[in-house]
């Protein structure tokens, strides 16, 4: 089902997509959320990025532009599919209307909800092998844009093509200097012993809302020290644990990065955690 800026329908507007600088330029931001039991998960965080993202991109915020506005249009979405269904993944894009060259008029927003069911209204751990291998053809730029969430993302999709003609689940991006910045889906984390860590902002990755919900849990756990700094490819080899971040899938342990294999101890403790959090916050 769609919501185009109020208008649900089963079809988009041929005539407002065939426009869309979303699609015409990458000009758009995006926001991947998970509805459980007609709750928005962490629904206050991902509000506040799409803002950030907007401003950063010099979009113009209209009025009406609120948290409980848009909550009420995912939920408006919602509603329009069967009752038995407790779960979805909505996807919220934010595009400048139409206009080749920048105009005071082109700065105004459209927007699009996307809603589709899925099947668990919480996070489980996927304990089946999942095999990752570097991504080396292209590079993610460091920096403030490669951390926003856009319709930019032609890194990723080759990414998966070379995951996908080589049987691996995923892949790990690599940034300008050669450092791991994240998976081709979301954040990730790497466990050796009690320190765990994950790449900073400034080495370009997503600025994941999983990865920030951990990052709160993880320092409110005394027996794990949180490092945000930069990932080396060689420091992928002597981790015990590797696991992947994002909103619908929650936390994906990592089984085998080339001869290693992975544990998944914290990660399943983690997840636990994850849960309780998402149910109460």
């Amino acid at each position: 089902m769609l919501n185009l800026n109020g208008k649900i329908s089963t079809a988009p507007d041929i005539h407002i997509l065939s426009e869309n600088r979303g699609l015409q330029y990458a000009d758009a931001v995006f926001e991947t959320i998970k509805v459980s039991a007609g709750k928005i998960l962490f629904w206050e965080d991902h509000y506040f990025r799409l803002m950030a993202s907007m401003r950063i991109l010099r979009m113009e915020i209209p009025m009406n532009f609120t948290p409980e506005f848009l909550e009420e249009e995912i939920q408006r979405t919602i509603a329009t599919h069967d009752e038995t269904v407790h779960s979805f993944r909505v996807k919220l894009l934010v595009w400048r209307k139409t206009g080749g060259k920048y105009t005071p008029e082109t700065n105004d927003i459209e927007y699009l909800i996307i809603c589709e069911t899925l099947e668990d209204p919480f996070y489980t751990l996927n304990e089946e092998p999942y095999t990752i291998e570097l991504f080396k053809d292209h590079f993610i730029n460091s920096g403030l844009l490669s951390t926003l969430k856009t319709t930019s993302r032609t890194i990723n999709i080759l990414g998966s093509i070379f995951a996908k003609e080589n049987d691996y689940e995923n892949c790990l991006l690599l940034n300008e200097n050669k450092q791991v910045v994240e998976a081709l889906n979301g954040n990730i984390f790497l466990v050796n012993g009690y320190k765990i860590k994950t790449p900073p902002l400034e080495d370009g990755c997503l600025n994941g809302i999983l990865r920030k919900q951990l990052i709160t849990i993880l320092g409110q756990l005394p027996d794990y020290v949180l490092e945000e700094t930069s990932v080396s490819p060689f420091e992928l080899q002597k981790a015990d644990e590797l696991f992947i971040t994002n909103t619908i899938m929650g936390i994906q342990p990592v089984t085998n990065y080339r001869k290693k294999e992975y544990s998944n101890t914290v990660a399943k403790e983690l997840l636990g955690k994850l849960n309780v959090k998402a149910r109460l916050g």
